[in-house]
């Protein structure tokens, strides 16, 4: 029997991964999502599920440590990590922004300091229409470093949109949309092809959306 290892992002998409690993019908997920165990079998033993922070999960599953992974467009952008990326999943739904307060004018001259949990995200898109920039990469609470003058604009992940309303921030524009995506370690795709073609056909069935588009 071929067991893959499968890294889900712990945090907004552990929940509505499992799920959907559930409706697939390939597994049975209702341990892990009442675990608080970080590494977990379900009860067929052909899948073990490992919790790892969203940034980790390319490096686990490029390292080979998982076979697969389920984790946002949003850190794939991010990462520089030598994956496949055969499925669109319609979870985890958000758009990377960037956004400024309300009352700020448009700057398009002289240096930007932007606050991001995403670098290179960040770096790349104002790089690409030469606005010069200074990159403040910060691990948590984005939205305050404009209100408090560390920045003056953020790049960050939004869904509805209100934690950036609350703290008196508004989208200037969006730099792409993202969802969940299943990502493949190249080995594995080679070697447990049975087992992955079959992960990633019962994924499509159960609410993927076809082939994923290029990360650049």
């Amino acid at each position: 029997m071929t067991q893959l290892t499968i890294a889900i992002a712990k945090g907004r998409l552990q929940a509505a991964s499992l799920e959907l690993l559930a409706n697939s019908g390939l597994c049975d997920t209702r341990d892990a999502l009442s675990s608080r165990r970080l590494a977990i079998e379900d009860g067929s033993g052909r899948f073990r599920f490992i919790f790892v922070k969203p940034m980790d999960v390319p490096v686990y599953v490029a390292h080979g440590i998982a076979d697969c992974g389920i984790v946002g467009r949003d850190v794939l952008m991010e990462s520089e990590a030598d994956l496949l990326q055969p499925l669109t999943l319609s979870i985890g739904r958000c758009r990377i922004v960037v956004a400024a307060p309300a009352d700020t004018s448009g700057r398009g001259y002289g240096m930007l300091r932007v606050a991001t949990k995403y670098p290179h995200i960040a770096a790349a898109h104002f790089g690409a229409r030469g606005q010069p920039v200074e990159v403040i990469e910060l691990s948590g609470s984005v939205e305050l470093a404009p209100v408090l003058g560390l920045a003056d604009c953020i790049v960050d992940l939004v869904e509805t949109g209100r934690t950036l309303h609350d703290n008196g921030l508004s989208i200037v524009e969006v730099i792409a949309e993202s969802t969940g995506r299943l990502v493949v370690n190249r080995a594995s795709y080679q070697l447990k092809a049975k087992a992955v073609g079959a992960l990633i056909a019962a994924l499509e069935g159960a609410g993927g959306e076809g082939p994923a588009q290029r990360v650049d």
